[in-house]
Parts: C-alpha cells; structure tokens; sequence
C-alpha cells in the first residue's frame, strides 16, 4: 500500500514554539505496543493503572495522576478541584492560565484570577503578599490558591528554595499550592534535581505535569501530590470534557517518557540547544538577550524589519510589538545545524539591514 506525500516538509524546523515538534520516536513506538487487542475504556486498562507506580516513582507515594488531553484543561480541573466558587488564585501577570488560556480559569473555571506584577515570571512571599488579603471580607474573592509555573513563561527557574519559601508562605496563611509544569521536565533539567525535590519534597499540593512540549503526542495529567487539598477531581476531569475514552494511549506515552530517562533526555537536549542558541547571538551587534537563559527559551531584541524577515525562513512569535522582543523555543528534537542556520540567518539579515540606507529601510 501507498501512502500519499507529507503536505509539509519533514525537514522545516523554526523556533516559535516546543509544540510544533513532532512526536518522539520512542513514544510512537509505546503507542504502537498499546494498540493491540481490547483495553477497558475510560481509564480502567493496564496502561493507566501502571501510570500511577510510575508517577509515584517520581513524585512520591500519594500521587495520584489523571490524565487529561492538555495543557489549559489539567490547569483549570486542578484550580476547581483546589476552590470554591467564591475563591480566588494568586498567580503572576504573565501567568499562562493569566495570558494564554482565553479565559478559560475565569469562564470554564469559574475562577478569579489575583495577578501580580512579576519581572522574571517569578512569584515571591513578598509578591504573593500583595494579593493574599481580605480574608472574611464578603466583598472580595477569597484568596485560595497560588499558583506558580516551573520553567516560567518568561524562560526562568525557580530554586527548589525559592518554591520551598513560597509554598511554606502560603500554607502559613491557608492557601494551597498548584504548580503549572508545562516544561516541569526542562526545570528538573536546568536544576539538576529530581522533580520532586521542588514539588512534593517542598509540600507543593497539585502539578499539572506537561507531556505535550517534552515529545509526547497528546496530553497532559494532573498530579495530585496532597489529596487534602482537592475534591471531586475525578468528577470536574468527565465535566470538563477532559476525560479520554481510550485512555491508554494517552497514559502509555506517559509511561514511555517517564519509565526511563527519556524525559530527562529531551530536555536536557532541548536546554542544551537554547544554551547554544544564545551563545551565538549574543556577539551579533543589534540583538540584545533580555533576560536570564534557564531552560529552554531565549528572548531577545532585534528591529522589526529583520523579525519580519527572519521569520519568512524560520517561525518564532513576537513576545512585544512595543519592544521589539522576541521568543525564540528550542525542542527535543532541534539539532546544532538548525541553531547555526538560524543564527547565520540572523547575521546575515542583521548585515543586510546595516547596509541599507535609513530611508530605504
């Protein structure tokens, strides 16, 4: 049997975001393992109950992992099962369930957002102090929960003591601890530490464990790590529509990237090509690094005309129009020869711009 082209190139990479990577070899092949014979559906087969030893492996014995299909979804069950209706959650500006989930906390979630202003995305005792008030009080939402992202959306990592003071913070004061780990693996990674030295080892109450941006397929699990600080988790997963019938072939990918050091592998690589990646552009006169590398992203600023170029040949979004900055996202499966293109692409149209007269330009 024949199968039509690819209606992409197999080859085209950019650098706009670890989402528009493909799926890792060695998860394809999990997948295909699970796709044999009948398997119970909706959560009761072999793949999804043997997920929970392998989470438990990483993060301690009363974890419990749920399954969902993404990123906003594992973000808003974990907040409702975290709250009441009249709760609310502190989280930083640039927080994705702030910036990047359509308002699905506020509108499917039910959720009020307390956002604080936070430069490198990272949230403090002091910061969370800003919003963490009014307790009582029938005419303010009652804050609940904080809620902090491990790598941040900004590219920087919180220490495992920087979490350890924040959740300590917190629970002084009642307010439980959800940390959105869309690239937990890519901090874990940078750190140099297990996952659970800045989750469960530090009281952090509920993660949502991202997959997706580490080479897995579909999918995203919540992990609850204190089962005293949620309810109906199960109920609010089917309610919000983020239950998956053939649940086992989003756990087998789970399992495959979490079993061994695949997880550890991808993002180690991935760290490692943003590393490179500002190294290289650093020298290059016109481009300014704007804030620490961690993991693996690298904003940077360079004039309009060149992004506007330089994307026609390699895909990255622009962060700030009024700045100029821009995201640059290295993945699992970005190469040393995709970094030095890009940034001999990026000489090059850096070059060009100088050559040409102002009024031209």
């Amino acid at each position: 049997m024949t199968y039509p082209s690819p209606l992409h190139d197999p080859e085209a990479r950019g650098f706009a975001s670890d989402n528009y990577a493909g799926i890792h070899p060695e998860i394809l092949e999990a997948i295909g393992r699970a796709n044999g014979g009948h398997q119970v559906a909706y959560g009761a087969d072999v793949y999804t109950r043997h997920l929970q030893e392998v989470f438990q492996h990483h993060f301690g014995a009363a974890a419990r992992a749920y399954p969902v299909f993404n990123g906003t979804g594992a973000n808003v069950i974990s907040l409702q099962a975290m709250t009441e209706r009249w709760d609310a959650v502190i989280c930083a500006e640039s927080a994705h369930i702030n910036v990047d989930e359509g308002g699905a906390p506020e509108r499917v979630g039910g959720l009020k957002l307390l956002t604080v202003p936070t430069p490198l995305g990272k949230l403090t005792p002091a910061l969370v102090g800003r919003q963490a008030w009014g307790w009582g009080n029938e005419h303010r939402a009652q804050p609940k929960v904080v809620s902090i992202t491990q790598s941040t959306e900004l590219g920087t990592c919180y220490s495992v003591d920087e979490i350890a003071a924040i959740v300590e913070h917190a629970h002084d004061h009642d307010l439980a601890v959800h940390l959105d780990g869309a690239r937990i693996a890519n901090a874990a990674a940078a750190l140099g530490v297990p996952m659970r030295a800045f989750t469960t080892d530090v009281g952090v109450d509920v993660v949502s464990f991202g997959g997706t941006k580490n080479g897995i397929m579909i999918g995203e699990c919540v992990v609850v790590l204190n089962p005293e600080a949620v309810r109906g988790m199960a109920f609010l997963r089917k309610l919000s529509m983020q239950l998956a019938s053939k649940m086992r072939f989003v756990s087998v990918q789970f399992d495959a990237l979490l079993s061994g050091d695949l997880w550890l592998r991808n993002a180690s690589h991935s760290n490692a090509m943003a590393a490179r990646l500002e190294d290289a552009v650093r020298d290059v006169d016109g481009v300014e690094v704007q804030r620490p590398v961690e993991a693996n992203s690298v904003f940077a600023t360079l004039p309009a005309p060149v992004t506007e170029r330089l994307q026609q040949r390699y895909p990255f979004y622009v962060w700030d129009e009024s700045s100029g900055e821009v995201r640059w996202m290295t993945s699992f499966d970005t190469t040393e020869a995709d970094v030095d293109g890009f940034v001999a692409a990026l000489r090059h149209e850096m070059a060009t711009m100088r050559s040409v007269p102002r009024r031209a330009i």
